[in-house]
């Protein structure tokens, strides 16, 4: 059986905000789908873009490809699963069936580790086995689109998403400073050269309000990434703001799409997901 979802990437430089995103559209149901500041928040990107995706009324999931460090049961409170004897359940022909919660279907290294602490101390080879496995072997049920949370860099990991999945395009982020940006720019080249469109950049930490006063100051510069998108030729897909109440809520199992709808924080990742969305050829509400 083929299975194909719609698929972006999505992208952050190492020294700042450094990950990747892949988002796969699925036009087949019945068929199986196949640095930052720190690194915990590379992954708050996708978890509350997928939750954004839920919210706009598509069927959503997301599957988490960094084998040494996966965050999606943190992140969506699903940590009881990683430290429980029972393994993930499967179906009748052995494919893993996500874990759900919050309207978003999920999977992980972490859900087949013996505890949330267990190291993963393995070699190229078998870190591509697992991978393997979470790419083709878990039943994901009447998806309308897939997220693939990818870890940093530009290594064996991304080549082998971006090489053995039909991706439909890919979303860098970076906060806006130059050091960072470098790092993005490596992460925009590897798409050209595995054939994966660039939807455009999002760019993160691009302010910061003082909670006492209100006073908005640029950390990390202002519009470094919005000047890199137009001499790319890209498209700007929105701003994350620096806050601490983002991590704050992805700590507590919540992330801030869920912990709260129609906050200003939420609306900036419903923006981008609405502009990824169109440019995927999704219709929404």
């Amino acid at each position: 059986m083929q299975f194909h979802l719609p698929k972006v990437a999505w992208a952050s430089p190492r020294s700042l905000v450094s990950q990747f995103i892949c988002i796969e559209r699925q036009h087949h149901a019945h068929a199986p789908a196949s640095s930052p500041s720190t690194k915990s928040e590379a992954h708050i990107h996708p978890a509350n873009l997928s939750l954004s995706f839920a919210r706009l009324g598509l069927r959503t999931g997301i599957l988490d490809t960094d084998i040494f460090g996966p965050s999606i049961p943190t992140l969506f409170n699903l940590t009881s699963y990683s430290t429980s004897t029972t393994p993930p359940r499967t179906t009748d022909s052995g494919l893993l069936i996500p874990l759900t919660n919050y309207g978003v279907a999920t999977m992980s290294m972490g859900y087949l580790l013996p505890s949330e602490g267990a190291p993963v101390v393995w070699r190229g080879m078998m870190v591509m086995k697992a991978l393997q496995q979470l790419l083709h072997s878990v039943a994901w049920d009447n998806l309308d689109v897939l997220v693939l949370d990818m870890p940093p860099g530009t290594g064996d990991t991304q080549l082998t998403i971006s090489q053995q999945i039909e991706l439909d395009g890919a979303v860098v982020v970076s906060t806006p400073q130059d050091l960072a940006l470098k790092d993005a720019i490596k992460g925009l080249e590897m798409f050209k050269k595995v054939d994966v469109r660039v939807l455009g950049m999002v760019q993160n930490m691009s302010v910061f309000c003082c909670p006492n006063c209100g006073h908005e100051t640029h950390i990390f510069g202002e519009d470094g990434v919005r000047r890199r998108c137009g001499d790319m030729g890209l498209e700007l897909l929105g701003n994350v703001p620096l806050d601490a109440r983002i991590c704050e809520d992805a700590d507590r199992g919540k992330p801030t799409v869920v912990a709260e709808p129609g906050g200003k924080r939420a609306e900036a990742y419903e923006g981008i997901a609405r502009r990824v969305a169109g440019l995927v050829g999704f219709e929404v509400r």
